[in-house]
């Protein structure tokens, strides 16, 4: 199927060619039509699957021939998209500029972090389409400078992140303020019970339903392989990789902020490009470490989980897990940044000693075994040692330890009444 089947309007088409979009991933074909219908959607599906697309090309479409019938040039917001974190919200904005690029509907991003007087000069100017991050878009609610009650189209995107991030209480108060009369759309990774319920609470009736397995479609796309080694020697395995394979571009995983800052000081040290971005990091620090990893400059970015959701870079030749994580649906969201919509890629992956159980639990999650690389100048023993037991050090004998004083309780007693002459003495 095409993009021209599912009855695209030309304006989008066009800006579809622009960006060389002709055949839609499978949740863009089941959702795109769903959505055109005016029906509310239940997705299950990541980051990767082409999901943004899925309902940024309809909500577009809706905007722009309503706008065509009624000729109203007053921009309201009329469509609202939650996300989790600054750089998914700064893609997805990203994504409506681009497809929507010849109808002439506007969009803006909110978030915390930076100061608020450019997005609030942004909203003042009218917006059709608002993506905002919870907590900036409550703060912007309570001041005034936003009114939901135009809204027509609400996608909450990667619901179960907003969850883990302690973005519950916020979604609620959102959800209240929106008009009941409206298309909802509700977007999560996994659907844990708590997620079932605050889906429940955002869409009423019954919503269609779409699910992509990422985890079969990834895993079967991404190259992937895991090295042994120890955690002193990660770096170093880290640099010889970089300095020995045809790498282009690499996007490196750190469990901690300080772990991805000492992860650049040293392939800084090496020789290597690469810059770091996590939520110690300013805004636009992120933005520009991000940037300059998308044209090439940069050529490695090391990035915590948090930091790594929304980022999309085209032809994103390695994802590098410097820690293994210990939540496997985690690894499978780390190594879709580089099988992007259906293109293959290479995950590499270290694995210390301490992390095989994390490792076991992603191959029983991912259905298959990840290749091992057997031969590496770092190599680290796949059998686990045991630990080496001290010998006991002698002990030096009292002076009542070195004469016998006798056997039995008698003895005993004889032995205690010496003891105490000896200390008396």
């Amino acid at each position: 199927m095409t993009f021209k089947e599912l009855e695209i309007v030309e304006p989008i088409m066009r800006a579809l060619k622009h960006v060389g979009y002709t055949h839609p991933t499978p949740i863009q074909e089941q959702s795109i039509p769903i959505l055109l219908q005016g029906k509310d959607l239940l997705g299950c599906a990541q980051t990767g699957t082409g999901k943004t697309a899925a309902f940024a090309i309809p909500i577009l479409q809706h905007l722009f021939l309503d706008k065509q019938k009624s000729n109203d040039n007053n921009r309201r917001i009329k469509a609202l998209v939650v996300a989790p974190t600054r750089e998914l919200a700064i893609q997805i904005g990203d994504s409506f500029t681009e497809y929507g690029r010849f109808t002439g509907i506007r969009n803006t991003v909110i978030f915390g972090g930076v100061k608020q007087g450019a997005q609030t000069q942004a909203l003042g100017r009218g917006v059709d389409i608002l993506i905002a991050t919870p907590g900036r878009l409550l703060d912007l609610m309570g001041q005034g400078f936003i009114s939901l009650s135009n809204v027509q189209f609400s996608v909450l995107d990667e619901a179960d992140r907003m969850l883990d991030m302690g973005f519950i209480h916020d979604i609620r108060k959102i959800i209240d303020k929106l008009p009941d009369n409206r298309q909802s759309l509700f977007f999560s990774a996994t659907m844990p019970p708590d997620i079932v319920k605050l889906s429940r609470q955002m869409i009423k009736g019954n919503p269609e339903k779409v699910t992509v397995k990422p985890e079969q479609v990834t895993a079967e796309l991404v190259q992937q392989s895991v090295y042994y080694v120890s955690k002193q020697d990660k770096p170093r395995l880290l640099i010889h990789l970089l300095n020995t394979m045809s790498i282009e571009s690499a996007l490196v995983f750190s469990r901690t902020k300080h772990g991805a800052n000492k992860i650049v000081k040293k392939l800084t040290q090496a020789g290597i490009n690469a810059d770091a971005i996590h939520g110690n990091k300013s805004q636009g620090a992120r933005q520009r470490a991000l940037g300059e990893f998308k044209s090439g400059k940069t050529r490695v970015l090391v990035a915590t989980d948090i930091a790594a959701r929304g980022i999309d870079v085209d032809k994103l030749s390695h994802v590098i897990n410097f820690d293994l994580p210990n939540i496997s649906e985690t690894y499978v969201h780390r190594i879709g940044r580089t099988g992007r919509a259906l293109e293959s890629g290479i995950a590499l992956s270290f694995c210390s000693m301490d992390e095989r159980p994390f490792l076991r639990d992603i191959q029983k999650l991912i259905g298959q075994t990840v290749t091992l690389v057997a031969v590496h100048p770092f190599i680290e023993d796949g059998v686990e040692k045991e630990p080496t037991k001290k010998a006991k050090k002698p002990q030096r004998s009292k002076p009542w330890q070195q004469k016998s004083y006798g056997k039995g309780r008698s003895g005993n007693k004889q032995g205690n009444r010496n003891r105490q002459s000896q200390k008396r003495g």
